[in-house]
């Protein structure tokens, strides 16, 4: 019984240790080939989050809406696309839909939105090395440098958006 404690101790200490903290730069995570990537078939890397501030919606394809009104409110507000910038990771294996259709759908929302990138996470990589909540909609905001600046698993509320925005604004 004392081993079984001891290895999940360490099981549970190691999960832990790569987990998304704010404040800091994230561990490098990359999504490509077998795990997903960028909808044009390229790989997409956490190193990418830098240089602009990054809102980073990482979404169950059946939780899409929970975190539209966030979504609409950054578009509404017409941020400078040289400072800020969107990227939504949809979490593929979290849902029963077909890869197929969602990839399809993604490809369209891809065009009518050039502006935010959209990658695809075939195995739930997000959720193990960042431990990301599963079958949800979390939002990640990153400054500048790349270190995690706004965390939220759920939905965001209305006084949360108005705080998103000043945050981001605060940090251009």
């Amino acid at each position: 019984m004392k081993m079984k404690n001891i290895i999940l101790g360490l099981l549970l200490s190691t999960g832990f240790s790569s987990a998304i903290e704010l404040g800091k730069v994230p561990s490098l995570v990359t999504l490509e080939a077998k795990d997903g990537g960028k909808i044009d078939g390229s790989a997409w890397s956490s190193s990418m989050l830098n240089g602009k501030i990054y809102t980073l919606f990482y979404v169950d394809p059946d939780e899409r809406e929970l975190n539209s009104p966030l979504a609409d409110a950054l578009k509404a507000r017409k941020f400078d696309r040289q400072k800020v910038n969107s990227v939504a990771i949809i979490n593929l294996a979290a849902t029963w839909l077909p890869n197929v259709i969602l990839e399809a759908k993604l490809k369209e929302k891809q065009k009518k939105f050039p502006h935010t990138i959209y990658v695809k996470d075939k195995n739930k990589v997000l959720v193990n090395e960042w431990n990301l909540e599963d079958d949800n909609s979390d939002i990640l905001i990153f400054d500048q440098k790349g270190k995690l600046i706004y965390k939220k698993f759920g939905k965001v509320s209305n006084n949360e958006i108005t705080e998103v925005i000043k945050l981001i604004e605060k940090n251009l």
